[in-house]
């Protein structure tokens, strides 16, 4: 399965999840009103969308319509989406947890942009009964379920790519370790999964953890690795995803070097 379809396949697993959950809370509010009414209960839902930001092209161009589709097949076109996108800020996020909780929607699905700092408003969601799916990120707090890859395996395949695309420099070659965002556990776990099969063959010439995944930053950062260890000391990059990959190779050229050391990415 690529990347692609299992992209697809969480996607369509978070929205089965909300509905589901949404359902059995309308269904039982229901019983509560009108006992043996015959409204097929998940029709009229009303689902949040939260994702947490558009420098990743995947968020807006493939998750969003992918959720919204399956939300639409699944309640025959009756359910509304009510979606928003936090553009990486935390406190954007809280505040568009509120709006959906004053707006009472049946179910939250989330993709969390700092998986400690939205644990409070999972909470708030909770106990204003609205079950959350945690989509993509694990998000801190009483989440109802949690829907997301082996992220391990994904940073082994990366770590593995990119050590194939090395060739003779796989054994003792130095690289750059662009990691993600410390506020999200994914990052970690690509870190964790491609140093299981990097350490011990490579050299970390430098390594970063990126401040909310955003191309510039990764920018930044490998421009102060080639600074720091030469243009021609630098064998490969390891790029946890597709978006920072764009602007390391924007340093790269951007230093002359050609032809350009392997990039990994991902998404």
């Amino acid at each position: 399965m690529n990347t692609r379809m299992r992209r697809a396949a969480v996607a369509v697993a978070a929205t089965t999840m909300a509905i589901s959950l949404a359902a059995c809370g309308s269904a039982k509010e229901s019983g509560d009103k009108a006992e043996g009414s015959s409204e097929k209960k998940g029709d009229d839902l009303k689902i949040g969308l939260l994702l947490p930001e558009n420098q990743t092209a995947r968020y807006e161009k493939f998750d969003r319509p992918i959720i919204e589709k399956k939300i639409s097949e699944l309640t025959d076109g009756k359910a509304k989406v009510t979606y928003a996108n936090a553009k990486q800020d935390a406190n954007t996020q809280a505040q568009q947890v509120d709006t959906m909780i004053t707006n009472k929607v049946d179910a939250l699905i989330l993709g969390s942009v700092d998986s400690k700092a939205i644990a409070n408003s999972v909470k708030k969601a909770k106990d204003a009964g609205i079950p959350v799916v945690a989509f993509d990120r694990l998000a801190e707090g009483p989440i109802d379920a949690y829907t997301s890859f082996d992220n391990e395996e994904v940073g082994r395949a990366q770590g593995t790519a990119l050590l194939e695309a090395l060739g003779d420099k796989a054994d003792g070659g130095t690289i750059v370790m662009m990691n993600g965002a410390i506020t999200d556990p994914n990052a970690a776990l690509f870190k964790k999964g491609a140093k299981s099969v990097l350490d011990g063959k490579v050299k970390y010439g430098k390594e970063y953890d990126t401040k909310e995944w955003k191309p510039e930053n990764a920018n930044a950062n490998m421009e102060a690795a080639i600074t720091a260890l030469g243009k021609d000391k630098i064998d490969g990059v390891y790029s946890a995803n597709d978006g920072m990959a764009g602007g390391i190779i924007t340093a790269l050229k951007g230093a002359g070097l050609s032809p350009l050391p392997p990039v990994t990415g991902q998404d």
